[in-house]
């Protein structure tokens, strides 16, 4: 009897051991991409098919769904865990974690195929599971632009041989979309992101632009930006490691290419990935972010495989070298921005620092061009070159804001409240009317742009006038405080001057038009005793008719300008109507 229970004990002690779940179906997770020799991708469903059965076959790796997207399907989020835990509260206090995103733009789907084979592997054990990194991804972010199928949008692209459309459901393009959250994916993946809560963050694409002989670029975001202790470590420890051991494994990687129109070997500058961006949106929570771009012109095969070598190589640095500091590195940023007493909102490159790189590309000549007749741009890729050429990789600051105790909401701006709550702020309500003195703005200048830009005709060069008021505000008007984990989330869109706030975005384009006015003929009577009552306007009016011709010979004018010193002008116009409560 005992040597059966012994051998019941070993079976039982056995099967715990197994990475496979109890199951009688076995399934095939050799991939489309495998199966087709490196020239094909799957399909959307295909893609969702093979991770239910991945996390129906293994006890590491667990599938959900998160929200809804424009495109009627929900958000995916697959996770590997070799411990088989996929809480994330419990997670993050134990393991360093990296967040993948796919499909963004569907027709780059090197990501979408290199992350299948990844989970896999680590699942099966054919590459060896890091014990102190877990790896969470969305399998297609972009449904609709996935389901979008076709051959011929991505026009310069080498495979595969059948992809989806960067435009979503809506025609979005999602990778502008991560502040002003139009589509329901943004929301969604919002929702994800702090479910997560990820230390590394990884956005794989597809570049665009010049020719070179590089298979894989990277676009970590602008570590400046980042700054202080994890711009520091991005720019300096983890980058660096990153292209070592890829160089290691015979994988060459340079910054992303950022030309357009000329060759790369006259210098480039990094991509500045403000928060509308997937890596900038990040940022704002203190999240390392990084973007893959594979070259465009490279067989889709070694795109993908090169995909695939980057993340394995970033998730080995972590595990081996850097899953002890990230988090400390993390939160010691935070607490030097909420002890900072200003925050940049605008930056620009710092032309006095550039960085030297041994550039692999290929000589680029304007010839002339058999269709047009004019100047072309041809690279020969029989004439190779290495050389060192000028890299711009460094910003500066170009405006400031003095950073607020608080900020109160009146509760009528939903939109941006609801924004706000997604994006787990902390903020409290009025408890009674009341009056407070606040710092107010005024929009003093803005210029918007002509032609739209996705769903927006954005302001830019946002310029505002400050004042110090007792303004009352309502029972429920919401008070939000900066000294939270949202910290940088608040100040980048509450701050009208910020290159992505939502001023710019056109959330507050109401205050902008003039709700109220006056009719001349009735004003005229009353604006002659305005003037004899208010002997500074009458003087200031004064100077203003000797002046300026223009004010002189318009009586619209001279009438709006009295009219805008009286009671009459509403205080709503150019207000911004969030306030700031001052430190």
């Amino acid at each position: 009897m005992k040597k059966v229970l012994f051998l019941l004990c070993l079976l039982v002690a056995f099967a715990c051991d197994s990475p496979k779940k109890e199951t009688t179906v076995t399934h095939d997770f050799t991939t489309t991409f495998e199966k087709s020799n490196g020239t094909q991708t799957p399909t959307y469903p295909e893609v969702i098919a093979y991770y239910e059965n991945l996390a129906e076959s293994y006890t590491e790796i667990h599938l959900e769904t998160i929200g809804n997207t424009d495109a009627g399907f929900p958000l995916h989020i697959i996770t590997f865990n070799p411990d088989g835990n996929f809480n994330f509260d419990q997670i993050r206090k134990e393991k360093t974690i990296v967040f993948v995103n796919n499909g963004i733009h569907p027709g780059e789907s090197d990501g979408i195929d290199a992350t299948m084979m990844l989970m896999r592997d680590l699942a099966n054990g054919t590459k060896k599971a890091p014990k102190n990194v877990v790896i969470a991804a969305i399998p297609v972010y972009n449904i609709g632009g996935s389901l979008n199928r076709n051959s011929g949008t991505r026009a310069n692209q080498n495979g595969p041989e059948a992809y989806g459309f960067r435009g979503n459901a809506q025609n979005y393009d999602l990778n502008r979309d991560f502040i002003k959250s139009d589509t329901r994916n943004a929301k969604a993946f919002a929702e994800i992101f702090h479910k997560v809560q990820p230390d590394v963050f990884v956005d794989n694409h597809v570049s665009n632009g010049a020719d070179y002989q590089y298979i894989l670029t990277h676009l970590f975001t602008q570590h400046n930006k980042l700054g202080n202790e994890a711009g520091t470590f991005l720019h300096e420890i983890m980058m660096p490691d990153l292209e070592k051991t890829l160089q290691q494994n015979n994988w060459d990687i340079t910054p992303y290419v950022n030309v357009y129109g000329r060759t790369p070997n006259e210098g480039f500058s990094q991509f500045f990935d403000s928060p509308r961006y997937s890596t900038g949106y990040t940022t704002l929570f203190n999240t390392l972010g990084l973007m893959v771009e594979t070259h465009m012109l490279k067989p889709y095969k070694q795109r993908v495989e090169g995909t695939y070598a980057l993340m394995d190589a970033l998730i080995q640095n972590i595990e081996t070298k850097h899953h002890k500091d990230i988090k400390l590195i993390r939160e010691k940023t935070h607490q030097s921005f909420l002890n900072a007493p200003k925050y940049t909102v605008q930056w620009e490159l710092d032309k006095s620092k550039e960085t030297i790189l041994n550039f692999k590309g290929y000589e680029g000549t304007f010839v002339d061009s058999d269709v047009t007749g004019q100047k072309r741009l041809k690279y020969d890729a029989t004439k190779p070159f290495t050389k060192e050429v000028k890299y711009s990789n460094y910003f500066k600051s170009k405006k400031e804001v003095t950073v607020p105790k608080a900020y109160i909401i009146p509760k009528g701006w939903h939109a941006v409240l609801e924004l706000l709550s997604l994006n787990n702020v902390e903020f409290n309500t009025i408890e009674n009317d009341t009056l407070i003195n606040v710092e107010t703005y005024h929009i003093k200048d803005f210029k918007t742009y002509t032609n739209p830009y996705e769903g927006h005709y954005t302001h830019y060069n946002t310029e505002v006038t400050k004042t110090s008021q007792k303004i009352g505000f309502k029972k429920d008007d919401v008070i939000v405080y900066t000294n939270q984990p949202a910290f940088r989330y608040l100040i980048e869109t509450l701050e009208p001057e910020a290159v992505d706030s939502f001023f710019n975005w056109n959330f507050f384009d109401t205050i902008l038009q003039q709700k109220e006015g006056f009719s001349a003929y009735v004003f005229e009577d009353e604006a002659k005793e305005l003037l004899a009552n208010n002997p500074e306007w009458q003087k200031e009016f004064s100077a203003l008719k000797a002046s300026d011709e223009k004010f002189a010979n318009s009586a619209s004018r001279q009438l709006r300008w009295i009219y805008k010193k009286s009671d009459h002008y509403e205080k709503a116009h150019l207000r911004y109507p969030i306030f700031r409560i001052l430190r």
